[in-house]
This record gives C-alpha cells, structure tokens and sequence, in this order.
C-alpha cells in the first residue's frame, strides 16, 4: 500500500515528541500538514534538511503543525522506509500540489431512515450469450423470364435468324464480392435460348431466335472512390446451331465462334439520380481478343483465314448501366466496343422492361451492332438489328 491509515498516523503524532510540543489542535490541524500526513507517502527534502538546520537552537522543538507533521515523516522514514513510493521532486515535476478549498459546503446532508438492500451478486436468469458472425462480403442476386416474343432480324445478321413468333428463356445471375477494403470481384453469368417454328420453313421445325451464353468477370482494386484499375475477362458462344429459313447451311454453332476478351483498364462505378442511374464504365486501352471456330465451314465468315483461332491485340470499353425510372419501368443497357485498329466490332443491347405484379412482365429489347470484319451488306452495310418485344413471366432476387 502506498498511503498509510489515519489511525496509525494519529498513533504516530502522539508518540513524536514533536507532536505533544504542538501550540494547539488548530495549528496542528492546518492544510499542509494535512496534505502531508493523508496523501500518498512522498519522500520530503524540506523535512530531511529541517534535522540538519544547525541554525535552530539548541532544545527548541517544534512549534507548529507543519514541524509536527515533518517529524512524523521522518519517524516514518526511519521505522517503515518501504512504504515511501515517490519524492516530492518527482510530484512536482508530474503535477503541482492541489489547492484546498477550506470554504464550507453550501450543501446540506440529510439523513433518512430509509434504508436499500445492496445485492452484491445478481445473476441473471438466462445467461446472456455473445454471437460474433464472419461478415459477408458477397452479394447474389439474379432475374429469370420465360416470355413470348415477336421478333424482327436483319437478313444480315450474323448468326442468322428470321422475323416471326417466338418465345425465350433468359436467366442472369450475378455473385459480387466486395470486401470493403478496394478489393472487388464481380461475375456476371447470362444465358438467353429462344426458339421460333415458321410454316414458310419447310427445312427446319425449329430454329433459334435467340442464343447467348456470356460470362463477365472483373477484378478491381480502387484507386479513389469511384475509379477502380480493372483486368476484365470476357467469353461469350451460343448453345445450339443457328440455321435462316429453308437454308441448310449453318452460320453458327457451339464455340463457333468462342471470343474470348481480357483487357486492363480503369472502370468507372456510377450512382446518379438519387442511385436509380448505377453500374459501371470500364475503359480498357490494352485488350486482347482471341476467337476459335470449330467448324472448318465457318472459318471465312469469322476473319479467320487459317488454323481455327484468330488473336488481336486493340483496345477496348464496356459499358454495363441500369437506369430504374419507376418501380415498375426499368432501362438494362451494355454497350460493348472492340477494335484492333484493322476492325471494329460494337454491339449494343437495350433492354426495357415492364413490370405487372412480381411474376408478370414485358420486355422490349432493342440490339444494334457494327461489325466491318463481315461482309457487306447491300441494303446494311456492316449495321446489323435484332429487336423484340416479349410478354410472359419474369422473377427476380
């Protein structure tokens, strides 16, 4: 313990013989030797030298309260030197002595015979139980439709295809990781398959209106708050083969064509008009793309003269938006742009759809697209179209 008990200082004024020489309990009483007597032991250079003042004549004893308390010290220093813990050199560097307010309370106490029962253990009834959980850095979320459709094709398109009736199963699930510290990852999986049957083909029951399977991943760290450096990967082919009416030739099959594009960049994270305006802009000034054709009757109309792959090195941008009008009207654009600097390829998917209840929507989707590597087309030129409009049943999470 550093601080010694009222009592025993009391015992050891009374037997200081310094103490009894005191004038009165007053002076005795005052407010620095109270400090010294009642505050943590503090080794005292005033009270060492007032022994070794040869100027104080021969049997003169102390006088006043302060003398008494400084022989009390020094009896302590003697008797018990392991309870001084500090020197009041070392006190006075840390903080200056406090004043002490000798002015009598203002405030009144009371006494009441109201008494209150301290329970010193109180032990809950059911013990309280402390869940840490492992955040979630991952977001999945996806929208599916199974929809009747009329659809219109430019004789120029390049998978094939014909204007008519038909319907469509699309599904888009996404899983993005973002761990709240610059690292993102973002994967985006899109399938489209539509089927058409026209009494005018004679050669086919059933073709497809519609054949997409796309994969988009992209790995970001963030460089300010909204500009992220960005390495994209890209794959997209289609399910099935793709056939035009009362044509036996095929214009294009599984993994003919296979694109395959990885670019670096920076991407752009956008949230405009109160966040209904989001998604992402990347800007990619090193791409490279590579394509294989399986089908060795597809070669020439890919841009791949010999072997079956074709590799370019260009730039490229990619640009993913959703724009939420209302609750019930919603704008999914992504327009993608590629060039080698021998060729361009853009393509440009609109999709706006509207939606009934939870279950019932309609979409009308809008897909230009420029490709200067195919041949030119009389009435196009190197512009191809697709478009549909669609109504059946959507869900999305």
């Amino acid at each position: 313990m550093n601080r010694l008990n009222p009592f025993i200082l009391f015992i050891l004024l009374l037997a200081c013989p310094a103490v009894a020489l005191a004038d009165d309990v007053d002076t005795i009483a005052s407010e620095t030797a109270k400090y010294k007597l009642f505050s943590p032991l503090t080794y005292s250079r005033q009270a060492i030298n007032k022994q070794f003042d040869f100027d104080i004549p021969a049997g003169k004893t102390a006088s006043n309260s302060d003398d008494a308390a400084d022989n009390a010290l020094i009896y302590t220093y003697l008797n018990r030197p392991d309870l001084v813990r500090i020197t009041d050199a070392a006190l006075q560097e840390e903080q200056s002595i406090p004043t002490i307010n000798t002015k009598p309370s203002e405030y009144k106490t009371e006494i009441t015979d109201k008494t209150i029962d301290i329970i010193d253990d109180i032990v809950p009834e059911d013990p309280v139980t402390i869940v840490v959980k492992k955040p979630n850095f991952w977001t999945i979320k996806g929208d599916y439709h199974l929809q009747f459709m009329q659809n219109y094709v430019s004789g120029n398109w390049y998978k094939g295809g014909e204007s008519n009736y038909s319907f469509v199963a699309s599904g888009t699930l996404e899983a993005n990781y973002n761990n709240k510290s610059k690292l993102t990852w973002d994967n985006k999986l899109e399938a489209r398959l539509g089927f058409q049957s026209t009494r005018g083909d004679t050669l086919h029951q059933f073709k497809t209106s519609e054949d997409l399977l796309r994969y988009t991943g992209k790995l970001g760290l963030q460089a300010t708050k909204r500009w992220y450096y960005t390495i994209q990967l890209l794959t997209y082919t289609q399910f099935t083969t793709g056939y035009k009416s009362n044509d036996p030739k095929i214009y294009s099959d599984f993994c003919s064509p296979l694109n395959v594009n990885l670019s670096i960049g920076m991407q752009y994270k956008m949230e405009a008009f109160k966040k209904k305006l989001t998604g992402t802009v990347l800007i990619s000034p090193l791409a490279y793309n590579f394509r294989y054709v399986g089908r060795n009757a597809l070669l020439g109309s890919n841009s791949i003269e010999s072997g079956h792959t074709l590799h370019d090195f260009g730039s490229s941008m990619t640009a993913d938006l959703t724009w939420k009008f209302t609750d019930n009207i919603k704008w999914k654009t992504r327009l993608y742009a590629f060039t080698s600097y021998k060729r361009v390829e853009a393509e440009w998917e609109n999709t706006f759809t509207f939606t009934f209840n939870k279950y019932i929507s309609t979409n009308i989707f809008l897909y230009p697209r420029f490709d200067d590597s195919k041949k030119r087309d009389s009435d196009y030129g190197y512009f191809q179209l697709k478009e549909y409009a669609s109504l059946g049943f959507s869900y999305s999470f």
